[in-house]
């Protein structure tokens, strides 16, 4: 990682853009868009990226297509002053929890759940209760997604019993 400052312009921002609407672009047609040669896009995308600017390239997929069924948002109580770095190693052992962050307001974080069915949320809500630090828990289950292009609609992860079968098909 970088500790230098990026510099961004806006030849930076229309390639990053273009990039975030499709990662698969490649580097000649986002030139061709933005008036640069597909070397100067790959000379910017590779400094973007060494600068963490650009931090990665992902496949968005249709989370039930995964077997994630049941969706919801988790905001967790601690008992006492429960450290970020303490929550973070917690959450990273839950494979269903596809976001958590520290929060402001009552709650200590907000966690971004993802499950097979109603029941296996239930079983991953028990097992977050069950660390020895959380006092309590309070769910929203999500409905429907009214932007579905967003990037919470879509999802990077496979459900538990779904990894091994993806892991076959490469």
């Amino acid at each position: 990682m970088s500790s230098r400052p990026a510099s961004f312009d806006e030849l930076d921002r229309k390639i990053v853009t273009a990039l975030m609407e499709n990662a698969r672009t490649s580097f000649a047609e986002i030139g061709a868009e933005i008036g640069l040669s597909s070397t100067a896009v790959k000379r910017r995308v590779d400094r973007l990226r060494e600068t963490d600017v650009i931090t990665g390239f992902t496949a968005t997929v249709r989370p039930s297509a995964l077997g994630w069924r049941t969706e919801a948002y988790v905001e967790v109580y601690c008992e006492g002053a429960a450290p970020p770095r303490r929550l973070a190693e917690v959450v990273r052992g839950y494979p269903e929890i596809t976001a958590a962050m520290t929060v402001t307001g009552g709650a200590d974080a907000l966690l971004h759940v993802r499950a097979r069915d109603v029941e296996h949320f239930e079983e991953v809500l028990e097992r977050i209760r069950a660390e020895p630090f959380i006092r309590k828990t309070i769910s929203v289950m999500v409905l429907s997604h009214l932007i579905p292009e967003s990037p919470e609609a879509g999802a990077t992860l496979l459900a538990p019993d779904d990894a091994a079968d993806a892991a076959e098909l490469r």
